[in-house]
């Protein structure tokens, strides 16, 4: 990852959870999404594939605004790995442009916007198979110390 870490916050390198629980990516989630992301080191970006079942029905034939909320929230917390830290939401904004269908391919792209000590700002789209973009954010992270935040859920 080209980026170096700059300003404050606390590496990731040693955070080892028991499990993955998270509901957007958990692998160890039976109820969750399992969004799978990677780094595209040619676009700068995080990318994940999916499609999107009909539990996560909002309108009929399309998703619940909740869940795109979910997916983009997601996809721009990704971006703080890469200045090695853990950046919990502060904030986040979201441009509903289309609505997003079910069972049909999707794609969700997130980049760094800026960063200044802990604060981290991100933004995430969502787009569809023919490259029409859906859904847009923004989010502000607060880089925290885990150890100290989820100390009694974290391996050392």
């Amino acid at each position: 990852m080209p980026k170096k870490a700059h300003g404050r916050g606390h590496g990731t390198q040693f955070v080892r959870m028991q499990k993955n629980y998270c509901f957007a990516c958990g692998k160890n989630n039976p109820e969750g999404m399992r969004l799978k992301f990677a780094y595209d080191e040619d676009r700068d970006c995080f990318v994940s594939r999916f499609r999107l079942g009909k539990r996560y029905t909002g309108p009929p034939g399309h998703c619940h605004g909740g869940i795109i909320a979910t997916i983009l929230d997601e996809a721009m917390g990704k971006v703080n790995k890469l200045r090695h830290v853990v950046a919990l939401t502060s904030e986040i904004t979201v441009k509903y442009l289309k609505p997003v269908p079910l069972n049909k391919p999707l794609r969700v792209e997130s980049r760094e916007v800026s960063m200044r000590g802990r604060r981290h700002i991100n933004m995430a789209e969502i787009f569809n198979q023919k490259g029409e973009l859906l859904a847009r954010s923004r989010g502000t992270f607060i880089a925290i110390d885990p150890h100290r935040m989820f100390a009694r859920f974290v391996d050392r």
